[in-house]
């Protein structure tokens, strides 16, 4: 070691402990943090909740019911999960209807997992 640095087994030298380390990707950093924290809000959860235990689509109007809340919030909290990318939304004459993307999917059943639920 000489001024604080050190030689490791292949001769190069390093500050230590320190090694540097790659850091995380900031794109997907920002998609993950979108996607969670559309899912942090329990009106969103529970709206994916609702619409993975529907059979096909699930209209605005249904969901209402299921939350508790009026059609603007839950439309509004649909936008957000959308732009998120966890819900797909196809239009049928003046109906919208909602269903999961393979990641809410996904993410759903991890949570089920972790929390050791089988659902």
């Amino acid at each position: 070691m000489v001024n604080g640095v050190t030689a490791d087994e292949t001769g190069d030298e390093t500050d230590g402990c320190c090694a540097s380390l790659d850091g995380a990707d900031p794109a997907a950093t920002a998609t993950d943090l979108r996607a969670l924290t559309a899912m942090g809000n329990d009106t969103r959860y529970e709206l994916l909740r609702l619409i993975a235990s529907a059979d096909g689509g699930v209209c605005v109007c249904d969901l209402e019911a299921g939350v508790g809340v009026g059609q603007s919030a839950v439309s509004q909290a649909l936008s957000r999960l959308r732009d998120a990318g966890l819900v797909t939304r196809r239009k049928e004459g003046s109906w919208r209807y909602y269903g999961l993307t393979e990641t809410a999917a996904a993410l759903l059943e991890t949570l089920d997992d972790v929390r050791g639920n089988d659902e």
